[in-house]
Formats: C-alpha cells, sequence, structure tokens
C-alpha cells in the first residue's frame, strides 16, 4: 500500500489471504516518496518466491504500475478513495500502456483483489482450491438461506 493511511481498506485483502491460508507481505511503499525501495520490492518478489502482487494506491495512484513495470508478476491494483471519490486512482490503475498491464478492482476494492490472486494462485495449488471452493460454497448457501426467508416475508402482490 502506499501508506498506512490505506490499512483500512487493505485489510480487508489481508483478512481473506490470512482466512485462505494464504502468506502474505504487508508493506507501506510510496512510488513517489521511496521509489527505491518499490524498485527493489519489485525487483526481488518473485525470487522471493511471490506469485501475485496486490498494490493499493490512492490519488496518483503510480504504485501498481510502477511495480508492474518492473516485475514480471501479476499485479493487480487497488484505486483508493483518497481523493475524488478514488476516480483518480482508478483512472491511473486502469490506464496503462502496452505491455504493462495491471489487473484492477474497483474502487476500494481490496478484498476483491485478495479473492482475484487467490483464483490465480489456486491454478497451482489444490489445497487453496479446496478451502477457497469451500468459502464459495458458503456464500452460495447463505443466499439459500436468505431467499427462504425472504420467501416468508408476506405481501398482498407478492408473487413468490
Amino acid at each position: 500500500m502506499g501508506s498506512t493511511s490505506d490499512l483500512p481498506v487493505m485489510k480487508k485483502a489481508a483478512d481473506f489471504l490470512n482466512s485462505m491460508e494464504v502468506p502474505f507481505e504487508m508493506l507501506a511503499l510510496s512510488a513517489h516518496r521511496t521509489p527505491e525501495e518499490v524498485a527493489d520490492f519489485a525487483r526481488n518478489a518473485a525470487p522471493r518466491g511471490v506469485k501475485v502482487i496486490i498494490a493499493g494506491a490512492g490519488m496518483a495512484a503510480a504504485l501498481p504500475g510502477v511495480i508492474a513495470a518492473i516485475t514480471p508478476l501479476p499485479v493487480i491494483g487497488v484505486p483508493l478513495s483518497a481523493t475524488l471519490q478514488g476516480t483518480d486512482a482508478l483512472y491511473s490503475i486502469v490506464q496503462m500502456p502496452p505491455a504493462i498491464p495491471v489487473a484492477t478492482v474497483g474502487i476500494d476494492g481490496a478484498m476483491n483483489a485478495a479473492v482475484l490472486a487467490v483464483r490465480m494462485l489456486s491454478l497451482s495449488d489444490e489445497a487453496l482450491a479446496a478451502r477457497y471452493n469451500g468459502w464459495t460454497a458458503e456464500l452460495n448457501g447463505k443466499i439459500v438461506k436468505a431467499n427462504e426467508a425472504l420467501s416468508e416475508i408476506k405481501y398482498d402482490f407478492k408473487t413468490n
């Protein structure tokens, strides 16, 4: 994340990765304030065993793109709503030049970034795929129960 002020949003990704038993690093790196540290992180992520990078940033939101320019790993950008309701960050992350792709989730969508990362990692990790499939089954079960509860609500003109 660009700074620790991003933690309330990025914590959602950390919580999900933790629940899926995925080892992860959590760092504050600024493309503008600590560019050497960002470059070092990006260059050395793959050799350290990192498989996917989630980078959250607000305002100019350069962090995901700078990382993607340096590492061959997939980068998922999380635009943060620091200013302009996050649209500035969204545009900065989604408008990458050719050959520097950054997958982008919605504004403040750290949870979806973690879900996407887990889906990527599940392609080569059967145990993680099983945990993820169990989680999605739980989500499905919640919707089934919600519809059962909704069926008990009566209105004169409700047809289901």
